[in-house]
């Protein structure tokens, strides 16, 4: 059985961090995998996590299994943060909620829900689109197909040809959306393009999936939702997967939920009873470490406070590195305009690097980013961008 199997290609993003923690260059660089990084390239555990986790483990009662959606307060206050407090889906019952393994294990599970209930429909997702959801829905069965997106000529939305595609997709079709800091490009669309975008979607009758791994690190919690609101307003029924593996820092914790929103609360029960069904089959129930740990802050008004507060922080740090990188690579004497760098949104920014240009970096000064092209801004400190874009400045 295991003799002849050959090894298997490694992943694009998570392969490039086993090959980053080979490399014995002490002046290596990590701009790969989408982990926040704080002025130190460390990943913090933010304080008022700490905090949660103490008052948790002095009131830990038991150990016993979760139910297969998690805990009614973790989904209430998924709802809560996404579509905004008594809004009138959670209201009517039409939301429901399952705390599913972080955002990768909530796009799975609608993967295989859409497989087992939908099997006629294709899924449509951006090009480009984060490197894995293509093989979450192959995994899944469900059949995928690509809309544009990005155009790289002008590092910007490509509107018109966004709207012409969306306008072909037949009715009853899933449409993958970010919800916000799209990844990889960074590149979101406005509001009033939201709000076109909510129109087609009603109109063709589409079924939209929101990814909403990023919630707080473009503008703010509430500016974040615009989107993921808008689209709520005009359609009936959606998806969203979402995760707090970024904005509370519960990367190992593998924190994240699928919602449905349905016609009506009884459509929304069928649904979620199906669901629960390929959880059941899947991983039975999900970790209650993570999900503890939201809810306990999120009950605070003190820990949820001083959670906003961290996030600022991250979000400002985040887009102070973004400023630099292109100030620094125009002092380094780079030419042409990066100030679309500033205009993204998130972790991530769509450098324009060729596949060739980044292996050139990775073996030349131990510089790793994804061959797309992608970087993860949050990777970047202040200590590292004057190398960083001296070796950019040399490749290009």
């Amino acid at each position: 059985m295991f003799e002849t199997v050959e090894m298997a290609l490694p992943d694009p993003i998570l392969g490039l961090t086993e090959a980053f923690n080979a490399d014995t260059n002490p002046g290596k660089v990590n701009l790969g995998v989408g982990v926040y990084k704080d002025a130190n390239g460390k990943t913090p555990v933010l304080d008022c996590v700490k905090e949660a986790e103490r008052r948790l483990i002095d009131s830990e009662q038991t150990k016993g299994y979760m139910p297969i959606t998690g805990s009614p307060a973790f989904a209430n206050d998924v709802q809560s943060m996404m579509f905004g407090v008594g809004h009138a889906a959670i209201e009517s019952g039409r939301a429901a909620t399952a705390h599913t393994p972080g955002g990768t294990g909530a796009l799975r599970v609608v993967g295989d829900y859409l497989s087992r209930m939908c099997p006629d429909a294709t899924l449509w997702m951006s090009n480009p689109t984060w490197a894995n959801h293509g093989g979450i829905f192959q995994s899944a069965g469900v059949p995928t197909k690509p809309y544009s997106y990005f155009d790289v000529a002008t590092n910007a939305l490509d509107w018109d040809a966004l709207r012409a595609d969306l306008n072909k997709i037949p009715a009853g079709d899933v449409v993958l959306l970010h919800g916000c800091c799209h990844n990889p490009t960074g590149m979101d669309p406005t509001a009033q393009q939201w709000g076109t975008i909510a129109d087609i979607l009603a109109k063709r009758g589409l079924i939209p999936l929101l990814d909403f791994a990023y919630q707080g690190f473009a503008e703010g919690l509430e500016q974040d939702a615009t989107g993921l609101r808008t689209v709520l307003g005009k359609v009936d029924e959606m998806f969203v997967c979402s995760s707090f593996s970024k904005n509370f820092g519960l990367y190992r914790e593998r924190t994240g939920a699928a919602t449905i929103v349905a016609k009506s609360a009884d459509a929304a029960k069928a649904a979620m009873s199906h669901m629960k069904s390929c959880i059941r089959t899947n991983y039975s129930n999900p970790p209650a470490h993570g999900g503890e740990i939201v809810a306990t802050i999120l009950a605070d008004d003190a820990l949820t406070r001083q959670w906003h507060g961290e996030l600022a922080s991250m979000r400002d740090r985040i887009n102070g590195m973004r400023q630099l990188f292109v100030d620094t690579l125009k002092a380094k004497g780079v030419s042409g305009d990066y100030s679309f760098i500033t205009r993204q949104n998130g972790m991530f920014s769509f450098s324009g690097l060729t596949p060739e240009q980044v292996d050139t970096l990775r073996e030349r000064h131990s510089i790793y980013i994804v061959r797309s092209g992608r970087i993860n801004v949050a990777g970047m400190t202040e200590g590292n961008m004057d190398a960083l874009c001296e070796a950019i400045a040399g490749v290009l």
